[in-house]
């Protein structure tokens, strides 16, 4: 009914759920997965599952239906009654202190909504508001931030900071701050003011893979393309020696590029006629397609011509989360444009629009918004469409989620981008055509001004530079060794300490002096850059919102990638801290413990300006290698046990 089918399998005695089937809907999928996870029989009959009582909605619609006993955190093993129990006698009232506080959520991030859900029922439950802060320095969600920033036409994250924030920032604020202005004026994002608010993959418009590698995504409007333009991805591919494979969005991921080497492939690329594919962003990615009435002996319209002219209109625009469409010739539907957040599927008459469908781990079947459209009237209820979401949907939310918090849901949505009903379509017409207007390729623009290609060397104090992850040969081509366990990597941090403990107490005592690293330009303002001692990376940053510089090791003790300068500086209770770009774990840029929960920590290292000079106050190189030595690092992120030296053979 309503394209929604549920299939739910249990056992004989029906006290145990087995497995299922979620199609059109598939809401219930956390609390669904945790039942079928745990141990103890389910807290109600099979079928209420579905149907609930005749008295309610369906047992599976909420974290209230699950066992104290379910499993939430599979990482790191922590059950629904772990939490509940921390969150009321510790007192936590947000998500960052629920993970500091029980680990949950620290390890992939997979189970943060599920925790999310636990954490504001417990506090329902006890009276307590919830709260949708955006986060501790700006007590508004990011609607009515996007309602302000509008309204004062504010084009800086320090303007809205100065406005109605507090603090300097942080990890979460500033890249949904910086995609608010984004959405609304476009300015390029590598400007001085916007390019370390970006998380890491905007920041060096690459999607960072493991061991601070990058990836190198080219577009491909509609999955056409040349063979000369295949041959100039496979040479570029071999000259850099990238991992090379074909993504699901119809167009070809080259994996394993050198920050520094980002710049000259993309300048490849871009003689050879590509331009960025935005797989970095919170934007447009593709928009599939089938060959239609190109080739196809059922395709009843162009999807190929169609899905170009959409890609080509939309791409660069940025949103609160990623937005992937597709175009499919004719209902036997081979581009799967029901699973997108918009899909065109061609009809006699034109196409019908579907949208707020989504893959990934909880899917959802696209809704039906208008039937047999035109090319052009299918243009103006996406553009409607995409700048309603972009304007009322929370930070990090697809369409699929944002349409069933969307009070009113479909109904509403129709009335306002197929009737009109608030009588603003003009005005998002005008508002996305805005967007569409300034767009420009950021590639080119980093390619074509010798300043921001400055900001792609691995090194700011000499051009050296050095592999930081173990490779391996695997099928004729190069990735990454495999990252060891969570426990294995905790463990491999506390060996190390327990290894160097004598080395460390001596660098702490010993002699240091003030070693120059580069002038005040080499560091980006309130952003990270690396510098080399000896063997060792140390990152630099320049807190300029609070006048202040700090300095810490560039690894990351989690997944011992050398990673730290590209992540966002900012502060909690005041306290400064850098989040790593690859998991957001935090650390003091004071103290260097580690501010989500876990047992890391980093060395921290003195930092002093004078006049044009930035300045280090370090022990000697050799008694800093003992303890940093970017090798060490670099084989423990791949080895499986926790021995220190490389394993010969």
């Amino acid at each position: 009914f309503s394209g929604v089918y549920k299939k739910l399998l249990f056992n004989h005695a029906g006290t145990r759920l087995l497995g299922g089937v979620l199609v059109g809907d598939a809401q219930d999928y956390g609390v669904l997965a945790a039942l079928a996870k745990g141990e103890t029989p389910l807290p109600c009959k099979p079928h209420e599952l579905l149907m609930g009582k005749a008295s309610g909605p369906a047992m599976a619609g909420g974290v209230a239906s699950l066992p104290e006993t379910a499993q939430i955190c599979a990482c790191n093993n922590v059950t629904k009654g772990a939490l509940c129990t921390a969150i009321s006698d510790q007192g936590l009232t947000s998500v960052s202190q629920v993970k500091a506080g029980t680990k949950a959520g620290t390890g992939c991030g997979g189970c943060l909504p599920l925790v999310t859900e636990v954490l504001n029922a417990t506090l329902e439950s006890t009276g307590q508001a919830v709260s949708h802060d955006l986060c501790e320095h700006f007590a508004y969600t990011r609607t009515e931030l996007f309602a302000m920033v509008k309204a004062k036409r504010m084009q800086t994250f320090d303007a809205l900071l100065a406005y109605c924030g507090r603090g300097t920032g942080c990890e979460i604020c500033k890249p949904a701050v910086t995609s608010i202005l984004a959405s609304l004026w476009n300015e390029p994002i590598m400007q001085s003011e916007h390019q370390t608010l970006q998380d890491t993959n905007d920041r060096f418009l690459a999607n960072m893979q493991r061991g601070g590698l990058y990836s190198v995504v080219p577009r491909v409007p509609g999955g056409e393309i040349t063979p000369d333009k295949l041959i100039a991805l496979g040479e570029t591919a071999r000259q850099y020696g990238l991992y090379t494979k074909i993504t699901g969005a119809q167009r070809i991921d080259l994996f394993g590029a050198q920050v520094q080497d980002l710049p000259n492939i993309w300048e490849q690329l871009i003689d050879a006629g590509f331009e960025s594919g935005h797989a970095y962003g919170k934007a447009l990615r593709t928009v599939k397609s089938c060959v239609g009435t190109t080739w196809c002996r059922y395709g009843v319209q162009d999807s190929v011509g169609f899905a170009i002219r959409v890609e080509n209109r939309y791409k660069g625009v940025r949103a609160p989360h990623k937005i992937k469409s597709a175009v499919s010739g004719c209902i036997r539907e081979c581009a799967e444009a029901q699973s997108k957040d918009f899909g065109l599927v061609a009809t006699e008459r034109g196409y019908n629009l579907y949208v707020c469908g989504n893959g990934g781990a909880r899917p959802r079947h696209a809704d039906l918004l208008a039937t047999d459209l035109d090319e052009d009237t299918a243009i103006k209820y996406i553009d409607r469409f995409l700048m309603y979401y972009m304007m009322t949907a929370d930070r990090l939310t697809r369409t699929a989620v944002w349409l069933d918090k969307l009070e009113g849901g479909l109904v509403h949505l129709k009335e306002v981008i197929l009737a009109d009903k608030l009588g603003i379509c003009a005005e998002l017409e005008a508002m996305m055509q805005s967007l569409v207007d300034s767009y420009a390729c950021e590639w080119a623009a980093v390619v074509n001004n010798p300043e921001q290609r400055q900001r792609f060397r691995q090194f700011v104090n000499t051009d050296e530079t050095e592999p930081c992850i173990e490779i391996i040969s695997e099928r004729g081509q190069q990735r990454p060794g495999d990252w060891p366990s969570e426990a294995v990597s905790l463990a491999q941090f506390t060996v190390l300490q327990e290894h160097t403990k004598t080395t460390a107490a001596q660098a702490r005592t010993a002699p240091r002096s003030w070693v120059p690293v580069g002038t005040v330009a080499d560091f980006p303002p309130n952003g990270g850059a690396t510098i080399k001692y000896g063997k060792v990376q140390i990152a630099v940053f320049n807190f300029a919102s609070q006048g202040t510089w700090y300095a810490c090791q560039q690894m990351c003790p989690h997944k011992k990638a050398f990673v730290l300068s590209r992540g966002i500086i900012g502060d909690t209770n005041s306290i400064p801290k850098v989040a790593c770009p690859l998991h957001k774990k935090t650390f003091s840029l004071e103290s260097g413990a580690c501010l989500s929960g876990e047992s890391y920590t980093v060395e921290v290292f003195p930092v002093r300006v004078e006049g044009n000079v930035v300045s280090l106050e370090l022990p000697a190189p050799d008694m800093l290698d003992a303890l940093l030595a970017t090798d060490v690092g670099c084989h423990l992120a791949t080895a499986r046990d926790t021995m220190l030296e490389p394993v010969a053979g």
